[in-house]
């Protein structure tokens, strides 16, 4: 069974917030203190925000007395978590309470033993002459008489079931003038404050006193939930049940808690103790209340009213009042003409609570209203209500429409899922063999299917594509026509050629030429564009040139503009063998034909084979510009995870991480709209592990985590195996770096072929960690560990050997890294003893792997070429150079957040140079850094100033960590005083 997590989870802002405004932390005077409502719904949080809460204040000394409201209905006691408080107060203070209550005898009543149930009346004359005021005085002055020990914190839970005595108690105490040394924290559950609810009011009185803070708890955020996720479930869960949890329990700790216990797979009944908990609000509700919420559920999450008065059966007057029961009761909530409920999962355990009769009829009268127009709706809508209302005919346009609509306006993923609902529809009618029930609706199978695989194509999920494809190509019958099986295969072709597969997408391809009718149509002109990329993307590229101007040909004299600007693209792209100022010339000729033909496949493509051509030689500035336009393009079109416009993406990111341009590569991860594909996402999290490696933090467990995607995307695999490399060395274990070489090689020699490129940077960064070990190592250690670099240099020599390209172009980065696998090795000899090299040659190595590293413009990885050389000078004794190359290293190491860098520099012996006074005063600091230094200054935390910036607490730190390394400030209280006498401060 899975438990509750017992550590806080996507609170820290604000509990930080929280703590600040009750002066927990940072401190403030007793008698500036103010209180706190902690507001939120139902499972949000609070409770453990309290408890984290609770543990901050007792670090700083404080005093947490804790009282419950508990829901007796109208059977409430008064006072009931005064009386708790005081419970606690008389048994660790007594003589407090003593003292307080000599002076005021009315508090006796406040004391748990004195509420038990008597044998005689309870209602005395005692009780009936009471004096609430003294009650109240007394409450406060035993309160005042603690807090002059240590300062208290008063927490009161769940006000929403308080009773009256209990808000007038608190009213007072929220009214008091001074502190007196305590503060308040009220929490409340806000979705249960209908309109009658007797706190609604008291809240907004609360809310307006002076010295009253209120805090609204929100849900928390998906990257939030995962993480809650992961934690309760250490060994993970598969992606589509953690993005289920996500979607569903929309940041409710609580829901995601018990949707993890329960194992919910996508689409499945919520658990039964979750249902029965949401339920308990229909509970409240009158008959037509009801109604109105059943008929709303059977619509999903929003409806509008015109759909709910054609549906619920109930008259206006009665549909008026019960949607009014409704949205007082949070059941449901008014949003602009139409109705949504509160929270998802309540909409899903009403729907589950219908009977299946019950279930069904809804659906139909969804259909019947939206079919003949008597209220508005969208395609999807009706094709939905058509399947649930097993009316497969309608249900078969509506969804083939829907598809459409959604293609239309650049949703790629809801048109994927309309069009492959609509082909389980069909092909199951097909394959009885009878024609089914459903007619000639004029539907063709093999174009249905071309638009399900080219719509889950542009949304990233090729390899789904080539399934459904496959799948329908199966069950296609022995008369099945050419032209179908050959639309099919050029398609299922075209994506083949953007995985890592084992198929061949040329043979396939090929196929659906032979198959495609003769003549002039649209479908040859189409297969024979499709061929043309295909065959150019394999290397063949005199092949993909017949193809291609074949395909132009045909379509221009067709006036198929889109397919002859897709032809034109492959078409430029096949002069890479020339001089790249043809290539480009011919690819921007492509790219403006393609914006004038509306051809975005071909546009995205021809944007990002010009960011690429720039990028291969090194030519950043411009490569960043295609790349950008390229995503501005995709993401504009709603399609950021389509061929060639994610590409984009990732290789922009790359851009930025070569040139340490780290937060922006980050940023480039946030993408608006519908969670990544699995490829994408893995692409990005093997960047984003990597500069969080280069910061120092330990991503190793999470590279293992990239290996089921090795085999699908090949440079997941270079990217996370070098992870796992450096994450082997820092751990002192180089048998496991080469381990993962040669597990990495091994994948990708079978995808691609043995001696590809990017073997030559896996070997050098293998080498390096084998070099580095060697001091730590016997000599027998040494023996075997040389072996290994041997073989590593000798497979980079290999591929270097075997290298062929049609441009006959060795770029920067290859170049660079071909130099650091010499030098690696020459330092792994010279570290181990064997075979030595002389120490000038390994030297000139270093400076030549230190030269082109600067030429490539890798800024990280020459500052860590600099911190190696520096190392090897300063052992040769040349202490001036080392020192000059290390402070250069040591400049870059604080500007990118480089911890480790940072280490090693110290650990080599490399300590700052002092800096002159001048220099030291023509330091400086970017907008961004000079705001949060004013804020350091100010004396706020991390946590505080990420909440005023709107920027994540660990993007505060780098900041501050670059802050301290350009003022050569040791904390932040030295940074602020630097700051200040250079009047960097404004």
């Amino acid at each position: 069974m899975i438990q509750s997590s017992a550590t806080m989870v996507g609170r820290d802002t604000e509990l930080v917030e929280i703590a600040a405004s009750l002066g927990v932390r940072p401190a403030r005077p007793a008698d500036r203190l103010v209180d706190v409502l902690l507001a939120g719904d139902a499972g949000v949080g609070k409770t453990r925000l309290l408890r984290a809460l609770r543990d901050v204040a007792v670090e700083e000394g404080w005093q947490v007395f804790a009282g419950h409201c508990l829901d007796f209905g109208d059977s409430a006691l008064p006072y009931l978590p005064f009386s708790e408080v005081l419970g606690r107060l008389a048994t660790e203070q007594p003589d407090v309470v003593a003292e307080v209550a000599a002076a005021h005898p009315a508090l006796a009543r406040l004391q748990p033993v004195r509420r038990q149930m008597a044998d005689t009346d309870p209602v005395d004359a005692e009780a009936s002459a009471l004096d609430r005021a003294d009650l109240f005085r007394a409450m406060l002055a035993v309160l005042e008489g603690a807090a002059r020990r240590a300062k208290l914190l008063l927490v009161i839970e769940d006000t929403h079931w308080a009773d009256q005595s209990t808000r007038d108690m608190l009213s007072f105490l929220l009214s008091r003038v001074d502190s007196g040394g305590f503060a308040v924290v009220a929490s409340y559950r806000s979705d249960d404050l209908h309109r009658r609810h007797p706190l609604r009011r008291q809240v907004a009185e609360w809310s307006r006193l002076r010295g009253v803070d209120r805090i609204n708890l929100s849900p928390l955020d998906d990257d939030d939930v995962r993480s809650l996720v992961r934690q309760l479930v250490p060994g993970g869960l598969p992606e589509s049940e953690v993005a289920d949890v996500v979607a569903r329990a929309e940041g409710n700790a609580f829901f995601v808690e018990e949707l993890v216990s329960a194992a919910a797979e996508p689409g499945t009944f919520i658990p039964a103790d979750l249902a029965d908990v949401l339920l308990v609000r229909l509970d409240r509700l009158d008959d037509d209340a009801r109604q109105v919420v059943r008929a709303a559920s059977a619509s999903g999450r929003r409806v509008t009213h015109e759909l709910l008065e054609a549906t619920s059966g109930l008259s206006s007057q009665a549909l008026d009042a019960g949607l009014r029961g409704a949205v007082e009761m949070n059941v449901l909530v008014a949003e602009r003409g139409s109705y949504a409920f509160r929270h998802a999962l309540l909409g899903e355990a009403v729907y589950d609570d219908l009977l299946p009769g019950e279930r069904a009829r809804l659906h139909a009268r969804y259909v019947a209203v939206l079919r003949d127009g008597s209220a508005r709706g969208t395609a999807a809508e009706l094709a939905r209500h058509a399947r649930l209302a097993m009316d497969r005919t309608t249900a078969l346009q509506a969804s083939v429409r829907a598809g459409n609509e959604a293609s239309a306006v650049g949703g790629p993923d809801e048109a994927a899922y309309h069009y492959q609902q609509a082909l389980e529809i069909l092909s199951g009618d097909l394959a009885r063999g009878d024609g089914g029930d459903l007619g000639d609706l004029g539907i063709d199978l093999s174009k249905l299917v071309v638009k399900a695989a080219d719509a889950l194509v542009t949304s990233g999920d090729p390899e789904r594509a080539i399934a459904v494809i496959g799948e329908q190509l199966e069950r296609l019958p022995a008369d099945a026509s050419d032209t179908w099986r050959a639309r099919m295969l050029s398609a299922q072709a075209a994506a083949l050629y953007i995985t890592e597969t084992d198929s061949d997408a040329v043979a396939i391809s090929a196929q659906a030429v032979a198959l495609a009718p003769p003549g002039e149509s649209g479908l040859r002109a189409r297969v024979l564009a499709n061929h043309a990329r295909i065959l150019s993307a394999y290397g063949r590229f005199e092949e993909a040139e017949v193809a291609g101007v074949d395909a132009l040909e045909l379509a221009e004299r067709l006036d198929l503009h889109e397919l002859a600007s897709d032809a034109i693209t492959t078409l430029s792209g096949l002069k890479k063998a020339g001089p790249k100022e043809g290539l480009r010339a011919a690819l921007e000729e492509a790219v403006a034909r393609a914006v004038e033909s509306d051809a975005l496949d071909a546009e995205l493509r021809g944007r990002f084979l010009l960011g690429r051509s720039y990028e291969d030689w090194g030519e950043f500035d411009e490569a960043e510009r295609w790349f950008a336009s390229g995503i501005d393009r995709a993401t504009e079109a709603g399609v950021p995870w389509a061929p060639y416009g994610f590409e984009a993406r990732w290789q922009l990111s790359w851009i930025h991480l070569v040139r340490g341009e780290w937060d922006r590569a980050l940023d480039l991860f946030v993408v608006e709209g519908p969670f990544p594909p699995p490829i994408p996402r893995a692409l990005l999290t093997s960047m984003r592990l990597q500069i969080l490696q280069h910061r120092g933090e330990d991503v190793g467990a999470r590279a293992v985590g990239l290996r089921p995607f090795w085999r699908r995307e090949g440079a997941v695999a270079i990217h996370a195996a070098a992870i796992e490399m450096v994450a082997a060395g820092r751990k002192g274990e180089p048998a496991a770096a080469v381990a993962a070489y040669d597990e990495a090689v091994g994948v990708l020699s079978r995808i691609w072929h043995e001696w590809f490129s990017a073997r030559i940077r896996l070997a050098a960064v293998a080498v390096g960690v084998l070099a580095d070990a060697m001091a730590h190592r016997s000599g027998a250690e040494r023996e075997v560990l040389v072996k290994d670099v041997d073989r590593l240099h000798a497979d980079g020599q290999i591929v270097l050997e075997r290298y062929a390209d049609p441009s006959g172009h060795w770029g920067p980065e290859g170049r660079a890294w071909v130099k650091r696998l010499d030098a690696e090795t020459l330092r792994a000899r010279w570290q181990a003893g064997t075979d030595s090299p002389p120490l000038d040659v390994l030297i000139e190595t270093w400076r030549e792997t230190e030269t082109l590293f600067a030429d490539f413009g890798h800024v990280h990885e020459l500052a860590v070429v600099r911190t190696k050389l520096a190392g090897i000078l300063r052992a040769a004794g040349d202490l001036a150079t080392a020192r000059v190359l290390g402070d250069q290293a040591r400049v870059v190491a604080h500007a990118l957040g480089a911890q480790p860098l940072l280490v090693e520099l110290t650990a080599i012996g490399s300590a700052p140079a002092p800096r002159s006074v001048e220099a030291a005063e023509r330091v400086t600091l970017t907008a961004r850094e000079r705001e949060i230094l004013s804020h350091v200054a100010d004396g706020r935390t991390n946590g505080e100033i990420a909440k005023l910036l709107f920027i994540s607490a660990k993007t505060v730190s780098v900041h501050v960590s670059n802050i301290l390394g350009k003022l050569d400030a040791s904390g932040r209280t030295e940074a602020a005083a630097i700051a200040r006498r250079r009047g960097l401060l404004d």
